[in-house]
């Protein structure tokens, strides 16, 4: 924990700095939400399609869903995914002729989690 999971549009993908941007977010969020950052998880998927409104090109996008355990207040939840978009403004490079939609948001984990390490 915390869980984190990237999604962002193909295009982006020489642009991305994905590990400069999930090094620098583990260290935020260890901050931010007083957690460790030897916890922190990062995956990113990347998205062949994407569509906003009833424009298929011209448009990027990138979203970060943080998956916390419960106890954080709105507050912090609220000042760690302005951090997330301060750190997409530094790791994604803008590509001519692309809008960049990025966005970001906490969400606790449900009661039932559970995980293991092993090796």
């Amino acid at each position: 924990m915390p869980q984190i999971t990237v999604d962002y549009s193909a295009p982006l993908a020489e642009g991305f700095d994905r590990r400069g941007f999930a090094l620098a977010l583990h260290e935020v969020t260890a901050e931010i939400a007083a957690t460790q950052e030897a916890g922190c998880k990062t995956r990113f998927r990347v998205t062949e399609d994407t569509t906003v409104g009833r424009d298929a090109d011209g448009h990027a996008v990138v979203h970060v869903m943080i998956g916390l355990l419960p106890g954080r207040t709105d507050e912090t939840k609220a000042r760690l995914t302005e951090a997330v978009l301060e750190l997409l403004r530094t790791h994604v490079k803008p590509l001519a002729g692309l809008t960049l939609h990025a966005s970001a948001e906490v969400r606790e984990l449900d009661a039932s989690y559970r995980k293991f390490v092993a090796g």
